[in-house]
């Protein structure tokens, strides 16, 4: 009888592993340590499939990765400018939030020539960015010494409108599948906010969606059910947050200082994380594809 119920216990677990699988969900080595800086950050792809991240070798630049974990240098930011976000817009340009310069420079990506999209000298380090269908740029701007931070909207044509400030130390942003709710962090406060978005990109009705008691938070993005996956930095998970504010899972990573992520590969299921203690980058398996993936 006790050799039965050892049997089925096992068999149960094999099961339930199988169904929430962790197997393909177990985190490996993308890259090999050390190509990139500590401030390694803003994976991003563009529309043909190609991973960017920053800060390759040196701070100040942009590494390209090829789909076997290979890195180049893509492009050289311009003196004393570090970047520490991507993303791209609906023209294919790429637009990095340089939290030295207090700017949002904008890559040609075929001459790779670089100018300023935006200059606010009221930013205090744009960090974090993610951009809509109307290509209005939403950024987390954290004083981390005061453990405060701002809100901002960017929009195309480079204007800068101050959403919220007075908050906790702002940092991984991230607009739902339909855009209609926009998801903001606080590092040090470890509190998740939710907004309501209208069509103009203002925000309204904000509330706490979720609440760690322990570690902190970088960068967040969502799949295309709208689950919140962050990065744990110091904990070396990445947690899921359902949008109704349910912690689902956490992906247990290889390091301990996950800084950001994003989905990729052919069905928008591999999600690459950026590593700040291993210099490099980490990927798993999922079973829901990134929000911008699939119908």
């Amino acid at each position: 009888m006790k050799t039965m119920i050892i049997f089925f216990a096992a068999a149960l677990l094999i099961s339930c592993s199988s169904f929430y699988g962790e197997e393909e969900m177990r985190s490996r080595d993308f890259t090999v340590e050390n190509l990139f800086t500590k401030n390694i950050e803003g994976p991003a792809f563009d529309r043909f499939g190609n991973l960017y991240v920053v800060n390759f070798r040196v701070n100040g630049t942009i590494g390209i990765v090829d789909a076997e974990g290979n890195c180049k240098l893509f492009v050289t930011l311009p003196e004393s400018s570090v970047a520490n976000a991507i993303q791209f817009n609906s023209n294919g340009e790429m637009l990095l939030a340089d939290w030295t310069r207090h700017n949002i420079l904008r890559v040609n990506m075929q001459t790779k020539k670089i100018d300023t999209l935006c200059h606010n000298d009221a930013f205090h380090q744009p960090n974090d960015i993610c951009i809509n269908k109307n290509d209005q740029l939403f950024a987390s701007d954290p004083n981390w010494r005061a453990s405060t931070g701002k809100l901002w909207r960017i929009e195309p044509n480079g204007t800068a409108v101050l959403l919220e400030e007075n908050m906790g130390t702002t940092n991984g942003i991230e607009l739902s599948p339909d855009e209609k709710t926009l998801y903001v962090n606080e590092s040090v406060q470890r509190n998740v906010w939710k907004y309501t978005v209208d069509d103009s990109g203002n925000l309204s009705d904000k509330r706490l969606l979720y609440h760690f008691n322990d570690f902190g938070m970088d960068g967040m993005k969502c799949d295309k059910k709208g689950n919140l996956y962050i990065a744990r930095f110091e904990k070396g998970t990445i947690a899921v947050i359902s949008p109704g504010g349910v912690l689902l899972r956490e992906i247990q990573l290889i390091g301990k200082n996950c800084t950001n992520l994003v989905f990729g590969g052919s069905e928008g299921k591999t999600v690459f994380v950026t590593m700040n203690d291993r210099k490099g980058i980490e990927k798993f398996q999922n079973t829901i594809p990134g929000k911008l993936y699939g119908k």
